[in-house]
């Protein structure tokens, strides 16, 4: 087990170049078996749940190759249509899979998914969605089986605007019979490229970004080269580090209008955003005031997995704020390890209420899960003295070169073998 030994109070200058979209490269290693053409996506980042994705598709039969940070993906000879359970509990988006194996192979046998423990996560979205297009689903002992003879067009509704959902359905109904619409989609970026990368293999998917997309199953799909969008999440947590620690930080690859709330609430802070392009910088003097009020919502609201950073920047700001999470009712797990740096945070339910201290300290804290490690960083980069963040395997699931990239940023950061 590693952990990271960060030295505090340095501010940060300088430029990051954003990995691509984790969000948006597991749905596209779960595309790539759609076609038994070969599969390039391009600039996949080097983490571990990359890494566990490659590994679930070389168990179904696939051939899968990195190099120079391109991953090419051969399915020709993919036979298999079971998932084992011990990938699938530890990869939340291995429930991606549902929705290809049934296109490619009319079967599906995949264990609840896992991931990140920060609450439920039911599928049942998910599988009334596949009911919908034809899909018998039987459940027990912890392992889902889906079945049909050909998947069907149909009319589906979702209840709640579920990213997964709507990546699941898109997948299950690009080569369905017919014409499927699905109405009450999630809008996320990530699900534009997914439309995107599909529609480059030969799909015909409209109206990703809005809340109802149409599908017109296809027949055949065929191979692609793709590049997938940058990572609005890592740019987000780069931006806050910035604004915890003063000085100047800029991210070069995402969309501004992708994070424009976030933008928003960096200006409440008292940072100034400046914006040309996909290159966005945050000026801060280090002496900021607390956001009044964030609250997650599905995009274009405050995205959830930048819930955790924006807390342990307000946790040293001027003034109280409150932070409610909305979609995850255990998503505040690593604030006992931000009270042990000194952070005066009350949680009630899914409710924070954050009252600023002029500093946080040094202290010896543990990542339980991917976002919430990153917050423990952001705050360790702006405390007085050293931390110590413990079991970094959480954060690998999601950052590449993060110790690298703060460095270059002048950060002071080791990443020690414990």
């Amino acid at each position: 087990m590693d952990k990271y030994v960060i030295d505090g109070g340095k501010q940060l200058h300088g430029s990051v170049m954003l990995q691509s979209a984790k969000n948006a490269v597991l749905p596209l290693f779960a595309a790539s078996i759609l076609t038994e053409k070969r599969v390039v996506i391009r600039d996949a980042p080097n983490i571990s749940d990359v890494t566990c994705m490659a590994q679930i598709l070389r168990e179904l039969g696939a051939e899968v190759s990195f190099s120079d940070g391109n991953v090419t993906i051969d399915s020709a000879n993919a036979s298999c249509h079971e998932i084992s359970s011990a990938l699938t509990k530890e990869l939340r988006s291995s429930v991606f899979m549902l929705g290809s194996l049934l296109t490619r192979f009319r079967r599906a046998l995949i264990a609840y998914p896992g991931g990140c423990d920060i609450g439920l996560r039911p599928i049942d979205l998910h599988l009334n969605a596949l009911k919908r297009l034809g899909v018998t689903i039987s459940e027990r002992d912890g392992f889902i089986f889906c079945a049909c003879d050909r998947l069907r067009g149909a009319e589906i509704l979702l209840d709640f605007p579920s990213v997964g959902a709507t990546e699941n359905i898109l997948l299950a109904a690009v080569k369905a019979e017919g014409r499927t619409v699905l109405t009450g989609a999630a809008k996320e970026p990530e699900i534009v490229d997914l439309q995107n990368f599909l529609n480059a293999m030969g799909a015909r998917v409209a109206g990703a970004g809005t809340d109802v997309i149409e599908i017109e199953g296809v027949k055949e799909l065929h191979g692609v080269t793709y590049r997938p969008i940058r990572d609005r999440i890592e740019a987000g947590t780069y931006l806050f580090a910035g604004a915890a620690c003063g000085g100047e930080v800029e991210t070069i690859g995402v969309t501004p209008e992708n994070i424009r709330l976030l933008l928003h609430k960096l200006r409440e802070n008292g940072c100034k955003v400046h914006v040309k392009n996909d290159k966005i910088r945050v000026e801060s003097n280090g002496r900021l005031r607390c956001n009044r009020r964030i609250e997650t919502m599905p995009f274009p609201g405050f995205p959830t997995d930048l819930q955790a950073q924006a807390t342990a920047l307000n946790a040293s700001c001027e003034g109280c704020a409150l932070i409610v999470e909305n979609l995850f009712e255990t998503r505040f797990k690593y604030v006992p390890e931000l009270q042990k740096m000194g952070a005066d945070i009350e949680v009630k339910g899914r409710t924070a209420f954050v009252r600023g201290v002029k500093r946080l300290h040094g202290a010896r804290v543990v990542a339980g899960d991917l976002r919430g490690g990153a917050a423990l960083v952001i705050a360790a980069l702006g405390a007085e003295g050293t931390t110590e963040v413990l079991d970094l395997s959480h954060i690998d699931r999601g950052y590449a070169d993060l110790r690298e990239k703060f460095r270059a940023l002048g950060a002071e950061i080791r990443r020690v073998r414990v």
